[in-house]
């Protein structure tokens, strides 16, 4: 049985839609896509949502064109502009000794729920990043080992809810539903690593329009994110500055003639602002030189969001650059400079069957990320926007039959656990809760024995 899905990416500059297939073996083959220019959108925030949803609308009627399919349920991405991040920790005991999914969501859920988040922020992701069986640290999976204790360090992305709901607002407006929400430098991570890379540790570098973002995975999940409000759509501005020429006119200087490490000795002929009859002689080396300074210091803001992760000596497969300022001629060998001693390469998403040439550069990488998300290409484990458990187990219930896939968790209450060891929430290391949900009260003497007494009495 087949699955369509579609995957909405608002990006900065370009809102991309893409309509695939996912196949009972989970391969993706792509039906349609399509594009339209961020209106109401600047540096990764919505700021206008009927000008958005129409730059959505116009996006998604495209990719349904081309697909011949009106799905209405939507994998969206969001800007890392809107988002924070915190670590917690989760301790459970284990009553039945084996590890099961619903063991893996009580340890999850309990780290959740022992997070500091504040009241005005939602969940978008929890990722656990190091399990703790007994006495044994880093185990890779859990599941189905014996034990009588669990413990999970996770990794929580959060983001504002107003924030969150602007996005849902600008997708409802475009006639669309919001099926899960994706923190994009996540999605770019899934879309261009390789498994060898997440488990020696990573970081990505996702360069666009008006925004970066750096992006740390470690042991196959995300363990940093750092956002940053600048992007190549600002180099434009500068040359356009620089040199005294229309906008238009230097976004093609820069993606014609722009270079991180040759130099040219060339002259030009530029229209000047206002007056685009009259035109002034440009040396290339201008060019150069302001597309040298915002890169460069670009970089050096983000190498210091590296050092301030504590997670520079766990890059083993150093960095990949992504986005579309990767196209900047010589990008790779010039951030080779500003990170001496660490590998760099410039990171494509993943083929996939039906994948046009548009959607096969770096600036595709968050789109083609919703897709692999959405098929199962997540963290092994992780708790969604909807706190929901998505897994890739196959659990057999009491009834005999085989769950695939996502399990759904409930939200997390207080009323839900009780304290097993330790007294205060906020020693988040010392509190263990149990699960009171699958309490059964057919199975309890002391219940039967009442409701057998009433009977009698009536």
């Amino acid at each position: 049985m087949s699955n369509t899905i579609l995957a909405i990416d608002i990006g900065s500059m370009a809102i991309k839609a893409v309509i695939a297939e996912i196949d009972e073996f989970g391969e993706i083959k792509v039906l349609g896509h399509g594009f339209a220019r961020s209106n109401g959108v600047k540096k990764g925030i919505i700021t206008n949502i009927d000008l958005a949803s129409k730059s959505i609308r116009q996006a998604v009627s495209d990719a349904r064109r081309i697909a011949g399919n009106n799905i209405a349920q939507a994998v969206v991405s969001i800007s890392s502009a809107y988002t924070k991040n915190t670590n917690s920790v989760g301790i459970v005991n284990i009553p039945q000794k084996d590890i099961t999914v619903k063991e893996i969501n009580r340890v999850m859920e309990t780290a959740l729920y022992n997070a500091d988040i504040p009241k005005d922020y939602e969940i978008l992701h929890v990722l656990p990043y190091n399990f703790k069986v007994d006495e044994q640290t880093n185990i890779e999976d859990p599941y189905s080992m014996n034990a009588t204790r669990m413990e999970v360090e996770t990794h929580i992305v959060i983001a504002q809810k107003s924030s969150l709901s602007n996005v849902k607002k600008a997708i409802v407006s475009a006639g669309l539903e919001v099926e899960s929400i994706v923190l994009d430098s996540y999605a770019s991570a899934i879309s261009t690593l390789s498994n060898d890379e997440k488990l020696l540790g990573v970081a990505v570098i996702d360069m666009g329009g008006q925004t970066s973002s750096l992006s740390v995975i470690k042991g196959n999940s995300l363990r940093y994110n750092g956002f940053l409000p600048v992007g190549s759509n600002h180099i434009t501005n500068d040359i356009s500055i620089a040199l005294h020429t229309p906008l238009h006119i230097a976004e093609s200087v820069k993606t014609g003639h722009g270079d991180l490490i040759e130099v040219s000795d060339d002259i030009f002929e530029l229209p000047i602002i206002g007056d685009e009859e009259n035109k002034n002689s440009v040396p290339l080396k201008i060019v150069h030189n302001v597309i040298v300074a915002r890169v460069e210091e670009s970089l050096l803001i983000l190498s210091k969001y590296l050092e301030k992760s504590g997670l520079k000596n766990s890059i083993g497969a150093g960095i990949v650059l992504t986005g579309g300022m990767t196209k900047l001629k010589h990008l790779r060998e010039f951030a080779q400079s500003v990170f001496p001693g660490v590998a760099v390469r410039v990171g494509l998403p993943k083929p996939l069957k039906g994948l046009s040439d548009a959607l096969k550069g770096p600036e595709s990488a968050t789109v083609i990320g919703l897709l692999l998300y959405k098929s199962g290409k997540h963290t092994q484990y992780e708790i969604d926007n909807k706190k929901r458990l998505l897994h890739q187990k196959e659990e057999q219930d009491s009834l005999g039959d085989i769950r695939l896939g996502a399990t759904a968790a409930n939200s997390v209450e207080e009323s839900d656990y009780r304290v097993i060891d330790g007294t205060n929430k906020s020693s988040k290391d010392s509190i263990v809760f149990t699960d009171l949900a699958g309490f059964d009260e057919e199975k309890s003497d002391f219940v039967s024995k009442i409701k057998n007494w009433i009977k009698q009495l009536f």
